[in-house]
């Protein structure tokens, strides 16, 4: 047939204007609702411009590229269909998914609460990624525990 199987998004992804990063890019372009990129943009920069100045001796791109780093997953768990019954396989985690996972765990995170502005939540969750807490984090060692509880089945990945 010859069609893909994904679509073009990683080529046709422009870096950001502000740091010139294309993680950045995917992020805004993840945090967007309606297609309001503009808002989007606004709210990821004044987190950023939020965590300058809460973290004073690290560059603000640093510190969002090593939350995104501690979030991602090594390994998950999914579901394998072997002789009738169903077992959750711990299996290795692919850079482009472990990235978007990351993603999707810090969004959910912010978007489970409400108050205050968007962009200090924001801020607040990859401060708290990169000193290795928060509620993201603790989604990844969730699945973490998942993948070692169920390493008795890691022999049906294959």
């Amino acid at each position: 047939m010859g069609y893909k199987r994904f679509t073009s998004s990683v080529e046709q992804l422009r870096p950001d204007p502000r740091f010139n990063s294309k993680l950045v890019s995917k992020f805004v372009n993840c945090l967007m609702y309606d297609g309001k990129k503009s808002v989007a943009q606004r709210v990821f920069y004044d987190a950023m411009d939020i965590i300058g100045k809460r973290i004073k001796d690290v560059p603000p791109i640093e510190v969002f590229e090593t939350a995104i780093n501690n979030v991602k997953p090594n390994i998950e768990v999914r579901s394998k269909r072997v002789g009738g019954s169903n077992y959750q396989v711990p299996m290795q985690v692919n850079r482009k998914r472990q990235q978007s996972l990351a993603i999707r765990w810090v969004l959910a995170a912010i978007r489970g609460r409400s108050g205050k502005p968007m962009c200090e939540f924001l801020a607040q969750e990859i401060a708290d990624a990169y000193k290795g807490e928060g509620t993201a984090m603790t989604t990844r060692e969730n699945v973490h525990r998942m993948a070692d509880a169920n390493k008795a089945f890691a022999h049906f990945a294959w």
